[in-house]
Parts: C-alpha cells; sequence; structure tokens
C-alpha cells in the first residue's frame, strides 16, 4: 500500500494493520516529518522521497494508493492520477480526495486574500489565516475526466463539508447543525457542489 503525501500520518498505522508493507510518499523530505515517529511503532513502514508526477517506484507496485488532499497541490494532477494508475496492479484501488473548485469555503478563502480584505479577517478571527497552497482546483467533471483519461473506473464517489462563513465560527452548536443538515440535503443534488471536499474510489 502507498499513501502519497502522508503529512502527519494518520492513515499509515490503519494502513500498516491492513498490509504487508506500507509506503509513505512525498516529494520534500521535511513533510515526512510527523510520519517518522510512527517508525518506532509501525515495523512495516517506510517512508520515501517520491515525485508522485514521475515516480521512481516499479509499475504494478501496489494493490491500494491512498491519496487525500494531495492534487490540489500539485499543478500537473493528470500526471499525478496517471502514475497512480501505472504504480496500481490490475484491479488496484485508488482512495482519492481533493477539495472542490466552487465551493463556499475555497470562493471565500480566494476573497479573504485579497489586499485589504485579509487585514480584516484576522481582526475577525483574531488568528494567523493562512493560504491553504491550492494551485489546483477542480469540479467533479474535471477530476472524472482526468480520472477516467488514466485508465480508471469509478467505482464509488461522495462528497461532504457544508461551510457557511460567520455561522461556522461564530453560531455555536445551532450553526453547526444547520450546516450538518445542510450538507444531508445538499449531497447527492444539484447543489452538491457546494460541498468543500470530493472523495472518490477507483479501480485500476
Amino acid at each position: 500500500m502507498l499513501e502519497v503525501g502522508p503529512g502527519s500520518g494518520v492513515y499509515l498505522p490503519v494502513l500498516s494493520g491492513l498490509s504487508r508493507q506500507v509506503y509513505g510518499a512525498d516529494i520534500e523530505d521535511a513533510y515526512l516529518n510527523h510520519a517518522r515517529a510512527l517508525l518506532d511503532e509501525v515495523d512495516n513502514l517506510s517512508l520515501i522521497v517520491d515525485d508522485i508526477t514521475d515516480s521512481d517506484f516499479p509499475s504494478g507496485t501496489f494493490d491500494l494508493i491512498l491519496c487525500t488532499e494531495v492534487i490540489g497541490h500539485i499543478a500537473d494532477s493528470q500526471a499525478a492520477i496517471s502514475q497512480m494508475n501505472r504504480l496500481l496492479k490490475p484491479g488496484g484501488v485508488l482512495v482519492l480526495s481533493t477539495p472542490q473548485r466552487c465551493s463556499p469555503l475555497e470562493m471565500l478563502a480566494k476573497i479573504a486574500f485579497l489586499p485589504g480584505v485579509i487585514q480584516l479577517v484576522r481582526l475577525i478571527y483574531r488568528e494567523p489565516i493562512l493560504d491553504s497552497g491550492h494551485i489546483n482546483l477542480m469540479t467533479e467533471t474535471q477530476v472524472t475526466h482526468q480520472l477516467k483519461t488514466a485508465g480508471f473506473s469509478i467505482v464509488e464517489r461522495h462528497k461532504s463539508g457544508m461551510y457557511l462563513p460567520f455561522i461556522a465560527e461564530f453560531a455555536g452548536e445551532k450553526g453547526l447543525g444547520l450546516e450538518k443538515f445542510l450538507e444531508k440535503r445538499f449531497n447527492g443534488g444539484f447543489m452538491d457542489w457546494m460541498l468543500w471536499t470530493q472523495y472518490y474510489v477507483a479501480r485500476a
């Protein structure tokens, strides 16, 4: 199994319990630091510096690849998705998630960093406001096209995460309840483009 962009290593212990060998890979060695503490606890885990758009792993190496919140940070996501298809054995599974391009959270994040606006946002929230680093936000249509172009067949898809500005931060439990209600109501309908994250299970 391979986890691309393991970040904090949240999923690696779970994957390690499901497979004989698990790899966590990222293009930057520094990004693997959070996961290094697991090496003393998990004996079937390896952390590798690797570029998922041009991977050094041999073709057909993995049964499963987990790629969560990575391709939104990669300019050439088509190359990354095609490489993941190459790395999977025939019938292997890709679990992929990425933000939705037109969700309120992503649209408002762009507005928040406009000159003059970011100072107001930081004043309201009273905490550091950092750029998400998303350079490649895609719609469902775009992600579906890239998966199919790479040779994947989509087995399952899902969306989640309703965000309404100020309600999320200042309306407490009632605001959270409203967002959960809207998430459930919009999911699977013509308004589901408003949900923040899209998920795919695809077979090579």
